[in-house]
């Protein structure tokens, strides 16, 4: 049976932006604090200045390959170009990991907002219901979905600057450096999952890449802008939170601007209470945002012969991928039902860095067997930006796997186990059929005023 699989042209630079701030933006509303748990504060900020680093080497890095090969496949196309099949598929799969279980934790997040303002609220079977609607909201078409996610990211960054105004003037020094430091240097590796959450995800730009309007001028605007809005709120969040009261009390939670705004204002204010009520919108743009990466990536790999062909079908009317979108929604609540909070993060953050090593890798191996490629944007300062976040990524992924030895060994022995059903299947010897993004990818000398590349 055959499937019609071309995506709509219709995101601009603000639609970009919007999802590289809404697919990450939820990291500033919850998460992050679980860090103070292993790390204290001052150990907790120094692990997100090194994460700091290592995403923005990366996401300029990143971006050269999203604008010279733009792929809903994203990271899975790159490799596949550059490394081959395996290559591919180590991607694809590291992506999947990333992307299917940061939501779940997204969820259950919103299920905790709304058990805060409504103890009658159940979290779970809020968080299931989440999945439901927002499924549905895609299905109705990506111009669509970018423009309630436009709206909702506009009105999660307002509330954090409001929620930075609100408890700057309560900040004590005293509360932020009270047993700074837990645990020592262990602890700021133990933190770095924490840490990342607070920008994972961000990569997901690169899923919509084919239905960008211009995308070798439109991305890297949507990247650039998109990582600066969340350095600057990831470090203003952590400040004020952290100098509301002793921090100890809003390092287990899952809604610790909801409770640091009840400390300076009281619980029963009526900002408090609208506060939390429009910090439902924080998480709405996350979840809302990664389950259109994590479809797209689901629909690539299954056009490109990776996973089960009907997970490829593009609906007729709204030219959405309908089944993608499904079965990423059960896989999500199945995750729901298994795993904790800080279990569903670092899983998620170690398929992310997983992928983010081999996209570096991969840009490294394109830059030296397609010198002619065109390249509309090159990365900064190359080799040492993919370097530093080619060295960043594992000196990470080496300090999570050292402090959650079993949910890493569980990650590698999935990717172990694809790999091998993949070599028994002998897909690794089977050219890719029916994706002509990656078929017939151009390679032609950079036009007269491109940027040169440098080898």
């Amino acid at each position: 049976m055959q499937h019609k699989t071309a995506l709509k042209k219709v995101l601009k630079p603000v639609h970009l932006w919007a999802l590289a701030v809404g697919l990450v933006i939820s990291g500033e509303y919850f998460g992050w604090n679980l860090g103070w748990n292993v790390a204290g504060t001052l150990g907790m900020l120094i692990a997100t200045l090194i994460v700091t680093v290592l995403y923005v080497t990366f996401i300029f890095s990143f971006t050269e390959l999203t604008t010279s090969i733009p792929h809903a496949g994203g990271p899975f196309a790159y490799s596949y170009r550059a490394l081959g099949p395996i290559g591919g598929l180590i991607a694809g799969y590291a992506t999947l990991v990333e992307f299917l279980i940061a939501p779940p934790a997204i969820a259950v997040a919103l299920g905790s907002y709304m058990h805060f303002l409504y103890p009658a609220f159940d979290v779970k079977y809020t968080a299931y219901a989440c999945y439901g609607i927002f499924t549905i909201i895609n299905v109705f078409g990506i111009k669509e979905s970018a423009i309630f996610n436009l709206l909702v990211t506009l009105l999660a960054v307002a509330e954090l600057c409001v929620f930075m105004g609100i408890t700057a003037p309560h900040f004590k020094i005293g509360n932020f450096t009270q047993t700074p430091f837990i645990n020592g240097f262990g602890g700021i590796f133990a933190a770095i999952p924490f840490a990342i959450w607070l920008y994972v995800c961000i990569e997901g730009v690169a899923m919509v890449a084919e239905e960008v309007k211009d995308p070798q001028r439109n991305i890297p605007a949507g990247y650039i802008w998109g990582i600066v809005t969340l350095v600057l709120l990831a470090l203003g969040v952590m400040f004020c939170t952290g100098g509301i009261t002793t921090w100890q009390s809003l390092s287990t939670i899952d809604y610790p601007l909801p409770k640091a705004i009840s400390i300076a204002l009281g619980e029963h204010n009526s900002i408090t209470k609208l506060f939390t009520g429009i910090g439902l919108f924080g998480l709405v743009a996350s979840f809302h945002s990664i389950i259109i990466g994590y479809s797209r990536q689901i629909f690539a790999l299954a056009r490109s012969g990776y996973l089960p062909s009907f997970l490829s079908a593009v609906n007729s009317r709204f030219k959405t991928p309908h089944w993608a979108l499904a079965v990423g929604g059960i896989i999500g609540i199945i995750t729901i039902y298994q795993f904790n909070t800080d279990k569903i993060i670092t899983l998620s953050v170690v398929g992310a860095l997983a992928m983010y090593i081999i996209s570096m890798i991969s840009l490294f191996v394109l830059r030296k067997r397609e010198p002619l490629r065109k390249r509309t944007f090159t990365v900064p300062l190359y080799p040492v930006f993919p370097a530093v976040a080619l060295l960043l990524s594992v000196l990470c992924l080496v300090a999570i796997a050292w402090y959650n030895a079993v949910l890493t060994l569980w990650f590698f022995a999935g990717l172990f186990a694809a790999i091998a059903i993949f070599m028994l299947l002998g897909k690794h010897k089977q050219p890719i059929g029916g994706d002509a993004m990656l078929e017939n990818i151009p390679e032609v000398q950079p036009a007269l005023g491109q940027p040169k590349i440098s080898e």
